[in-house]
């Protein structure tokens, strides 16, 4: 059986975790292991959840059991699963793995000729050291593939106002100028899921305009993952230090002993050095705060890593944009 493992994408790190049985269906989710190897670190415990037990066949199970068995004895795949500490060997050695800056789950993916494997590992003691999410693997690279063309919210006409990537969260502001938050999922072209407590969770992407508009709401936007919550920036007619809150219009000042325009740029680019912030954000959550959320000068892909936008022909644009 000849198999491959590397680190989970991005994307694909959303499936190493339980689904709504609709994606679990499109993506064809056979079921998920959970496991941990035990006080020692030496054992390997394990239990088995069914999502679609139609598609467990006997082909499905015999491979399984030899994955699982090459993850724990074959030195050639690793020996990942061959005690904790071997599991936390190999995952510091692919530090891409990491789910989360600075938590302990890592995600890998193990293909075969016909399934794949979403794995993900964390190798603390007292914790499930092990889930392992299996899918039929053409099932599965298809909605992948679909889903990067991103999620379509248009207005009741269907004009189309933006799209965000899989898994990202909008911003509704309310008829009452309360603004509330949500998850969106990928099902296809015309639906998505989501957790807009409307009476649904799926809805076609018309319906969902119609909702927005009868309850009166003022405004839906992305909250773009690829943005800090908050960062620094100066006003340029003036120079004044400002705060910007992601998802916010305007700005706020805060209370620093002034300096001249060249002394304040450097302390904002101090501040937002330290906390992560490139000069891509910053520019694209002054055009976000002054000119709305969903415009593209708002997405820090649209900047080179000089804060400079780029020219529309020079960018690359994207599916889910």
């Amino acid at each position: 059986m000849e198999m491959t493992i590397r680190p989970m994408t991005a994307p694909e790190r959303m499936y190493c975790y339980s689904q709504s049985q609709q994606i679990m269906a499109q993506t064809g989710c056979i079921g998920h292991l959970r496991g941990d190897m035990g006080s020692s670190g030496e054992q390997f415990f394990s239990s088995w959840d069914d999502h679609q037990g139609q598609l467990k066949t006997q082909e499905f199970k015999d491979e399984f059991d030899a994955v699982i068995n090459a993850l724990r004895f074959d030195e050639a795949h690793g020996g990942v699963l061959a005690s904790r500490r071997a599991m936390a060997n190999y995952c510091w050695d692919y530090p891409d793995s990491r789910m989360v800056p600075g938590e302990d789950d890592f995600g890998f993916r193990l293909d075969t000729e016909s399934y794949s494997y979403m794995i993900r590992l964390n190798p603390n003691r007292g914790m499930y050291n092990i889930y392992c999410y299996c899918y039929q693997r053409e099932w599965l690279d298809n909605h992948l593939q679909n889903a990067a063309k991103g999620i379509r919210f248009i207005d009741s006409h269907y004009n189309e106002k933006f799209r965000v990537p899989d898994g990202e969260k909008v911003r509704i502001i309310t008829a009452g100028g309360e603004h509330r938050d949500m998850r969106v999922r990928y099902i296809d072209d015309y639906h998505i899921e989501t957790n807009a407590d409307w009476g649904n969770t799926l809805y076609h992407i018309c319906e969902f305009a119609e909702r927005f508009e009868e309850r009166g709401c003022q405004d839906i936007f992305p909250l773009r993952s690829t943005l800090p919550n908050r960062c620094y920036s100066i006003l340029e007619s003036t120079g004044d230090i400002i705060i910007i809150q992601k998802g916010e219009k305007g700005y706020y000042h805060i209370d620093v002993t002034e300096g001249t325009k060249e002394e304040n740029r450097a302390f904002v680019d101090s501040q937002n050095a330290k906390l992560g912030i490139t000069k891509a954000q910053e520019e694209a959550m002054k055009a976000g705060s002054m000119f709305g959320w969903a415009v593209p000068a708002a997405d820090p892909q649209n900047y080179d890593d000089k804060g400079a936008l780029l020219h529309p022909n020079q960018k690359d644009r994207g599916d889910a944009r």
